[in-house]
């Protein structure tokens, strides 16, 4: 439940929620309202959910997960969610997201 931001009380923090709202909303066109790509298929709109999900978690690097590093030029490390919770070594690309999500139907 830490994923939702529940407090100590049990309370869910709203904040976490609406991020993850406005994050689908400007990364996928069909979440946004009035617009010629929202989805009239449930499974098509399941595929580019899952599809997103596995773009954003495996092949998206994230600012705030990088690690300090002292290699010559170079400061950072990117690392992607899968990364930080040790799923995978390296950040994947489209093709290996898509692999991913393939592996789990």
């Amino acid at each position: 439940m830490k994923l939702l931001g529940v407090d100590s009380g049990g309370k869910i923090n709203t904040a976490y929620i609406e991020r993850l709202n406005l994050t689908n909303s400007n990364s996928l066109a069909r979440f946004v309202r009035k617009s010629m790509n929202c989805s009239k298929i449930l499974g098509r709109h399941t595929h580019a959910m899952n599809f997103f999900q596995a773009w954003y978690n495996f092949v998206k690097p994230h600012k705030s997960l990088r690690l300090s590093v002292d290699q010559g030029r170079k400061k950072w490390m990117k690392r992607t969610p899968a990364m930080a919770e040790g799923l995978t070594d390296h950040g994947l690309d489209s093709q290996g997201a898509n692999g991913i999500q393939d592996a789990n139907q």
